[in-house]
């Protein structure tokens, strides 16, 4: 059999294509070794194979380009397919149209759309021609009920254009299908999709566009397939309103001072009658490391993979069977449960406490359960060194592996024999599994019961693990541990982030084609159907911090181009490495920082050095050190002047010189301008240094940065159904926009963080349609409390974005935030999502009384407590039919 494979593709000197498939001849599936195609014309690139049907039933296929840097980009179509067994033709035709991955039609082929939306059959069944010779194949995503695509052309068989009588394609997976002789058809055919409304029995309309063609003639012993991509028709006009709320801020009636999983049933039955289709979520993996109040922090997950046992309702646990054990508990979650905060410590407390008891009773029945069968036969990967780990961290007291007297270095062998039943500390394994499998069922049944509401679920991935959690136990070689991860200085975070994360050992990760990636999301695809990627510019680059830093901005970006010290030469820079590498102190800089402390600071942490300046005594070289030494010390307004002002002598610094580099390659310190060792020097030089800086963080890296991103993100993307978003704020790449857009992953738009700098605020009417617009995010205030953040800034923002005449009210009056609402939901974007308390601010009466208190985080205060709860239940919230009815009238009609 041959197989002739011809791709619409324009392409420009340089660039090429291939073919990858299940074939050797087409390199199996590797991307390396396919299939190389030639340039036949301006339209279309060609290659062909001959095959043995016999040993093979189905091909599958792919088309890949290479750009002329040799960047290597797969198409996003992923199920191109030829049921081999079914075909009697020697010869099979193949004409293609490339599957770009920015095209937003893309979007609707993912999870949430499949499984949630888009779910209706098509009943209507279509006749088949006999002795077909061509194979046509297209996609509609966006059709209304009881249409179906058409087919019309210029020959007889295809109706003569004749709209009364048009072919019926019929609905097979993804694609629209239809077959056609066309032997005794005249060529070239000429012909287009329509769309046929099977209930009145009419044609509705052409696709628009130029006709198709079709240029090869001979039909004989050969049979054509095309797949004409997508049908061109209004393809950007579906949009939805999606709810975000953290579970732990979750309030029902009968959970358990914290929200619970079974709870997103009963937000799911508010959101549904109210016209949302999404539901957004914060992490919900376990975060269990120090048993405090600082575990409420939701992206410092001990696994990337169990669920959080504060999520789990012990009812649902105990049934009917064992349901007389939590009597005991009732007045303690009545307890719980009317406190306006969650109280971390006392819900974990209790839960764990009762979760035990329930366990003992239960005597290992759940282990006989075909579901946890499956979920362990899924899982084990997993759960084993979970399990094991939450058996060490409860044995030594601490979830810092490196402080264990046993099993500090991850063994697998050992992990198993940990999880004999022959030794004792099986039972305590087993309990993990227990809670494991219970989250699980939990979960999985609040995602199917939202899905029947006609809801999708979005989770949230965090761009860093916790250094002290399984993931990095089990394979440190997988992260930098040497480092941590955060961001660089902005508005509402002037020093910078330390997360304290370890950077990923990229590198490492595409050796196995990022296997921990794909794991993470097929076990997420069990509950969620998109997910929110957080800080994606860190695969583009991570903002790295030494591990004896505490404050962000001693950070830099990296991978990262550096300055080489010739380039200072050539630019009349004499280098002076102790003044330029070094942290800048004098006597002018110790009396601005410390005022009348000068002395002391002298005295007890400096010595002076042969330049005149001073140097930092050993013990005090570094943040981390500092901070040390204070700690111990009583915490007075004198000894944080003395803190902070040490750490600011740290970053008083303008380089920081690249490794192993024997002093010849230097990154900038970030935000120069505003320190002491930049103002101090000449003016030329302050000039010149300033011209290289903006060309370092602004203009060298931005093709190297892409690159980066494009060996990282299209395999993850490759390996899940689910829809993404990217979080795409803070300082952004030039390459971020455009590496999104390409790979239709969604932008987020926010408001009041525009990401054109000439601009104060961004407009929602201006956001793209592959985005998520939101009036804020759980890492800011709310509407209402930004509205009295700045009077100024405010008033700027009610006369230009709000349209509204002369003074701005004081307060976020009820009206404004209504406004705010009504603006994103008539914007393009494909979703508005907005957090449940700004929703609340539409309604005067249903609103809470102090803004202040609705807000989830302040990412500059490291310490923050996540513990935000609603401030009603959610059983009353379904009852306030006028806000509900207000919100769903909105709603309706925005996506009309």
């Amino acid at each position: 059999m041959k197989i002739d494979f011809y791709i619409r593709f324009r392409t420009k000197f340089g660039e090429s294509l291939a073919i990858t498939g299940n074939l050797p001849v087409l390199g199996n599936q590797d991307v390396t070794q396919a299939l190389p195609m030639e340039f036949l014309n301006e339209e279309f690139w060609h290659a062909s194979i001959d095959l043995d049907p016999a040993l093979l039933t189905k091909l599958h296929y792919q088309y890949v380009f290479t750009t002329d840097n040799g960047e290597v980009i797969k198409e996003e179509e992923k199920f191109r397919q030829i049921d081999l067994e079914t075909i009697n033709q020697k010869h099979i035709v193949l004409i293609d149209t490339w599957n770009h991955a920015g095209s937003f039609e893309n979007a609707f082929y993912t999870a949430p759309f499949k499984e949630v939306f888009f779910t209706q059959k098509q009943n209507y069944k279509p006749k088949k021609a006999k002795g077909a010779t061509h194979f046509f194949n297209v996609k509609a995503p966006l059709l209304q009920p009881n249409e179906v695509i058409c087919l019309l052309g210029n020959t007889e068989p295809l109706n003569n254009w004749q709209t009364e009588a048009p072919i019926i394609l019929e609905k097979n997976g993804d694609w629209w299908t239809t077959a056609v002789n066309l032997s005794d058809s005249a060529f070239p055919v000429v012909y287009k999709y329509g769309v046929f409304d099977t209930k009145q029995g009419i044609f509705v309309h052409f696709e628009e566009g130029e006709n198709r063609t079709i240029h090869i003639a001979d039909c004989t012993n050969r049979l054509t397939i095309l797949h004409d991509g997508f049908t061109q028709l209004p393809n950007n006009t579906w949009k939805g309103a999606g709810i975000a709320i953290p579970v732990f801020s979750l309030r029902s009636n009968n959970s358990y001072g914290v929200g619970e999983f079974s709870d997103i049933k009963l937000l799911a039955d508010w959101a549904s009658n109210t016209g949302f289709k999404l539901i957004q979520l914060l992490p919900v993996n376990d975060t269990s490391a120090t048993m405090t109040w600082q575990d409420s922090y939701p992206y410092a997950a001990i696994s990337a993979f169990a669920l959080h046992p504060i999520y789990i309702n012990l009812s649902k646990v105990a049934g009917k069977r064992f349901a007389s054990a939590l009597k005991s508990a009732l007045k303690k979650q009545k307890q719980l449960n009317s406190l306006p905060e969650v109280d971390y410590e006392e819900v974990m407390h209790y839960k764990m406490q009762a979760l035990r008891e329930l366990y003992t009773l239960d005597e290992n029945a759940f282990l006989q359960e075909k579901e946890f069968k499956d979920f362990f036969g899924e899982n084990a990967s997993w759960l084993k060194s979970y399990a094991a780990f939450c058996l060490l961290r409860d044995k030594w007291g601490t979830s810092d592996f490196n402080k264990w007297k046993s099993h500090s270095v991850y063994n697998a062998e050992e992990v198993e024999k940990l999880a004999s039943p022959k030794n004792k500390s099986s039972k305590e394994i087993r309990f993990w599994y227990f809670v494991q499998y219970h989250l699980h069922l939990q979960l999985k049944d609040a995602a199917s019961y939202a899905h029947k509401k006609g809801l999708a679920l979005k989770g949230d991935i965090p761009i860093g693990i916790y250094r002290y959690g399984v993931d990095a136990w089990v394979a440190p070689e997988l992260y930098h541990m040497e480092n941590q991860a955060g961001a660089p200085p902005d508005d509402f975070a002037v020093k910078g982030q330390n997360w304290g994360f370890p950077t990923y050992n990229w590198k490492r990760m595409q050796e196995d084609n990022f296997e921990w990636w794909r794991q993470r999301f097929h076990q997420m695809s069990n509950y969620f159907d998109a997910f929110r990627i957080d800080h994606i510019l860190g695969f583009f680059r991570i903002w790295s911090i030494p591990l004896d830093a505490v404050e962000g901005i001693l950070g830099r970006f990296v991978p990262a181009l550096p300055v080489m010290v010739t380039e200072l030469g050539e630019k009349g820079i004499w280098f002076d490495y102790e003044r330029y590498c070094k942290p800048y102190i004098t006597d002018a800089v110790l009396d601005q920082i410390f005022g009348e402390l000068a002395e002391t600071v002298k005295t007890q942490f400096l010595q002076p050095n042969e330049n005149g300046r001073y140097n930092l005594k050993e013990g005090f070289d570094n943040q981390k050190k500092i901070e040390d030494y204070f700690s111990g010390l009583e915490e007075t307004s004198d000894n944080n002047l003395l803190k902070n002002g040490l750490f600011d002598l740290v970053t008083n610094v303008l380089f920081f010189e690249e490794p192993g580099s024997n002093r010849k390659a230097l990154h900038f310190r970030i935000s120069i301008d505003n320190i002491t060792s930049f103002q101090h020097l000449d003016e030329q030089t302050r000039a010149k240094l300033k011209e290289l800086y903006i060309d370092y963080f602004y203009h060298r890296q931005d093709e190297f940065w892409k690159h980066e991103a494009m060996g990282k993100l299209p395999a993850l993307k490759e390996a899940t159904d689910m829809l993404i978003c990217g979080e795409d704020l803070g300082m952004v790449p030039h390459s971020v926009p455009q590496v999104m857009q390409n790979l239709g992953i969604l932008s987020l738009e926010i408001q009041r963080m525009p990401k054109n700098p000439a601009t104060e605020f961004f407009h929602p009417s201006d956001a793209p349609y592959l985005s998520v617009i939101t009036p804020s995010t759980h890492d800011m205030s709310t509407v209402r409390s930004w509205w009295e953040e700045d009077s100024i800034r405010t008033q700027r923002f009610f006369n230009t974005i709000l349209e509204s005449p002369g003074e701005a009210p004081a307060q976020c009056e009820a009206w404004v935030s209504r406004a705010i609402i009504l603006q994103h939901l008539y914007s393009p974007a494909m979703w508005s999502i907005f957090q449940l308390q700004d929703l609340f601010g539409i309604n005067e009466t249903l609103r809470r009384d102090n803004p202040d208190e609705e807000r989830i985080n302040n990412p500059a205060n490291p310490k923050h407590y996540w513990r935000y709860r609603m401030h009603i239940p959610l059983e009353q919230l379904i009852k306030e039919t006028t806000f509900n009815e207000e919100l769903r009238d909105y709603i309706i009609h925005s996506n009309r």
